[in-house]
C-alpha cells in the first residue's frame, strides 16, 4: 500500500475567504516503510500572508515572491499523490485547500476521487479520548523527537508525522530492548533502517521438521480432537 503523509502552509485558516497554500510537504510511505521519497514547495499564493499566519509556520511575503504559483505545479503534486492513501493530522483542513486550488484550474479535481484520506487526528482522537492530541503532543507521548520544529513547516510536519503516524498504528510501543532508553522505544527515539539494506532471509521448514510437525499434529488431534487448525485445513 502507498501512502502519502502531507502537510500543508497557508496565507489564513479559511479558502472560502480566498485564501492560498504557500508550502505542501509530502512524505512517502510504502507498507509502511518510509522510503525516503518526498515532495516539497514553496508557491506564490497571488496575495498577502495573514500576520498571524507568519508567526506560526515564518513563511514572509517577500519569500514567496519568487516562487511558483499553484497552477505551475499543480501537475506535478497531482501525480505525486495521484493513487495513494493520504495520511493528514485535520484533514478536512488541507484537503478543503487543496480542492479549493484545484478548483480554480482545468481540469477541475477533488482530491477524495483520486485518493484514500485517512485522518491521524481522529485516530488520535479515538485513541486517547480527553487528551491533547495535536502534533506536539503526540510527539511527546510516543517519543518523537520534534526539537526542531520551533516554526510550523509542512515538509518537517510530514516526516514528524510519519513517524507519530506508524507509532500511533502500530500497536505496542511502550517495550524497549534498552534498558537504559525510554518508554518509547529507547534515547535514540525511532530508529529508521535504511531502504538499501538486505532483505530478510526467509527460512522455511525442512522436510525433516515438516515432518515431525506433522506426527504432533495427528497426536494432538487423537488426544484432543479436531483442532482449530483442521478445521482450517477444511475450510482451505
Amino acid at each position: 500500500m502507498r501512502q502519502i503523509v502531507l502537510d500543508t502552509e497557508t496565507t489564513g485558516i479559511d479558502p472560502a475567504e480566498g485564501h492560498r497554500i504557500i508550502e505542501i510537504g509530502c512524505v512517502e510511505v510504502i507498507e509502511r516503510q518510509i522510503t525516503g521519497r518526498h515532495y516539497h514547495v514553496y508557491i506564490n499564493p497571488e496575495r498577502e500572508v495573514e500576520a498571524e499566519a507568519i508567526t506560526i509556520h515564518g513563511i514572509t511575503n517577500e519569500f514567496l515572491v519568487d516562487k511558483p504559483k499553484f497552477a505551475d505545479i499543480a501537475d506535478e503534486f497531482f501525480e505525486f499523490i495521484k493513487g495513494a492513501e493520504l495520511v493528514i493530522h485535520n484533514a478536512a483542513f488541507d484537503i478543503g485547500f487543496m480542492d479549493s486550488e484545484f478548483a480554480r484550474l482545468k481540469p477541475v479535481r477533488k482530491t477524495a476521487d483520486h485518493c484514500g484520506v485517512v485522518d491521524s487526528l481522529a485516530i488520535a482522537r479515538k485513541k486517547h479520548p480527553g487528551q491533547k492530541n495535536n502534533l506536539d503532543a503526540l510527539c511527546k507521548r510516543y517519543g518523537v523527537d520534534n526539537s526542531n520544529r520551533d516554526l510550523h513547516g509542512a515538509l518537517l510536519d510530514a516526516e514528524i508525522l510519519a513517524d507519530v503516524y506508524l507509532l500511533l498504528t502500530g500497536g505496542q510501543t511502550a517495550l524497549s530492548l534498552d534498558a537504559g532508553g525510554d518508554e518509547a522505544g529507547g534515547e535514540g527515539g525511532i530508529r529508521r533502517l535504511g531502504t538499501d539494506r538486505s532483505p530478510l532471509p526467509v527460512v522455511r521448514a525442512s522436510d525433516q521438521e515438516h515432518s515431525a510437525h506433522e506426527e504432533f499434529m495427528a497426536l494432538l488431534a487423537k488426544q484432543a480432537g479436531e483442532t482449530v487448525w483442521d478445521k482450517l485445513a477444511t475450510k482451505e
